[in-house]
Parts: C-alpha cells; structure tokens; sequence
C-alpha cells in the first residue's frame, strides 16, 4: 500500500497550518494513494502481473519490448517462419509464462509483426525504463541475438534490424558484431559433447575438434592463448559479476528471465573450466 501521499500530505500540512493542516494533508494524502495504487492495479498488458510497484514499468516494459522486437525480427525478411514461431513459444515456456502472462507474450509479438511498428520508440521505453543500465540491455539484446539464429543464420534483413535494436540501445556495430561472433561460439561449444555433432559438424562442415572447442571457450571470455592466468581470471570473474542471476535480478532483471541468464553464466562457467583444465591452472 502507497504511503508517500500521506507522509508528504501531513508534512506540508503541517507546515502551513500545525496540527489542523497536517490532519487535512493527511487525508488528501491518503486519497492520493489510494487512487495511485488503482491506477497501477488497472494497468493493462504486462503491468498486471507485477505486484511491486516500483518494479511494475520496468519489468512490464521488458517484456513488451522483448516479444514484441522478436515478431519484428521475425517479419523482417516479409514472411513469419514456423521456426521463429516455435522460437517465441520456447522462450515462453523456458520463462514459465502462463495463461494471461502468455497471451500478452503472444500479443505483443503480434504487434511486432505490424507494419507500422514504433521500433525506435519501444526501445527509447526500454532503455528509460532500465535507466540505461548496460548490464540489464545487454541481457535483452543477448536474448534477441540468439532469437534472430533461430534458423541457424541470419538473413541482410534480421541484420539490418539488429544494427538499429543495438544502436537505438546505444551499443556500436563493433559491439553487436563481437556479441553475434561470441553467441555462435557459445552454440558450437554447447554441442562439444555431441557425438553426431562431432562426426559431421555443423552445417555439414568438418568436424568440430578439440582445438576449435577451445578457441570458442577463449571467445566465450573475451580472451586469448596469450593471456596470463591472472588476467583470465579477472576476465572470467568480470563476466560472471555481470551475468550471473543474483547479480542481474536486483538491478532490474525480471525474474523470469533468469533462465536465459543462468544458461550463459553456464557457458561461461563451462569455457573456464575447460580452459583451467588445458592450461593446468589451479
């Protein structure tokens, strides 16, 4: 329940006319709290499904930003594929949304899909509503990355909209590149374990050895052969301060997407690991 109406009201009515004043201050007060906390019950969309107030914009406007890009990823090329259906479907159930939180999913990828989508301003909201928190929009443009692979390539189209999510969220076209190039090494390195994937590589290429798995581990940290242990692991904890969940949820992360962040924080735990293991680190 709102009580900043109520505290402030008393004050200045205190102020100006002692006790009578703050008496009525408090009144007015508690009346505009109680029509602010109305107002925020009565919200539409995501809104409704946030019980913090402090949290109900940010988080909503994450969501509607997040599904509603990727139906214009997914429009991008001029035709929805089943694929990138299945994508948004997946990304929901690794969410956890469910019945009106899911078909407010659906929705907002529906208006993604629109001709006339405000691209440029549902990312001005999200970007506002994270107070420009490069940590949390990392997150969301990793997200939408790995939706606009979801066929295993990336047509001029789904790029074009990319370069303008990344540049309108302030990140350059050398920063998106470096992540679309880290996302792919992530893919290749999940699928070490995979003995079909080993025999016949991806794309039906040549098999992916032991040599190009850790080449990706070093990409996965951002770092190289030549990087001393010490600087590998300042690298490796740097990135896992800014991926892993504990860390994201309090600076504004909504918690259901904390599945996504836990997966590269995984993939970042897996390509040290690997690393240490090669190098004989301790």
């Amino acid at each position: 329940m709102p009580i900043w109406g109520k505290v402030l009201g008393t004050l200045f009515g205190f102020m100006v006319a002692r006790i009578p004043g703050a008496i009525l201050g408090f009144i007015v007060g508690h009346m505009f709290d109680k029509g602010y906390s109305q107002d925020f019950s009565q919200m539409g969309g995501f809104a409704r499904f946030f019980t913090s107030q402090d949290k109900i914009q940010q988080q909503a406007v994450f969501f509607h930003a997040l599904f509603s890009v990727l139906g214009h990823i997914a429009k991008a090329d001029g035709q929805v594929k089943p694929s990138e259906i299945q994508m948004a479907t997946q990304l929901m159930d690794q969410m956890g949304l469910s019945g009106d939180m899911r078909r407010e999913a659906q929705q907002a990828f529906r208006d993604g899909k629109a001709s006339d989508f405000p691209l440029k301003h549902v990312l001005k909201e999200l970007r506002d509503s994270c107070f420009d928190r490069r940590d949390i929009l990392q997150v969301y443009l990793e997200i939408v990355i790995q939706a606009a692979y979801v066929d295993g390539r990336l047509d001029p189209a789904e790029q074009k909209v990319l370069e303008t999510v990344a540049m309108h969220l302030g990140f350059k076209q050398r920063e998106l590149l470096y992540l679309m190039s880290v996302f792919e090494a992530e893919v290749r390195f999940r699928q070490r374990g995979n003995s079909q994937y080993q025999q016949r590589g991806r794309q039906q290429g040549p098999a992916y050895n032991a040599e190009q798995s850790l080449d990706d581990a070093y990409k996965i940290l951002g770092a190289s052969r030549s990087d001393d242990d010490s600087s590998l692991k300042k690298r490796y904890r740097k990135l896992m301060s800014e991926h892993h969940p504990d860390k994201l949820m309090p600076k504004g992360l909504p918690k259901e997407a904390m599945e996504l962040a836990k997966g590269k924080a995984q993939d970042i735990q897996a390509a040290y690991e690997l690393i240490k293991e090669k190098r004989g680190m301790r």
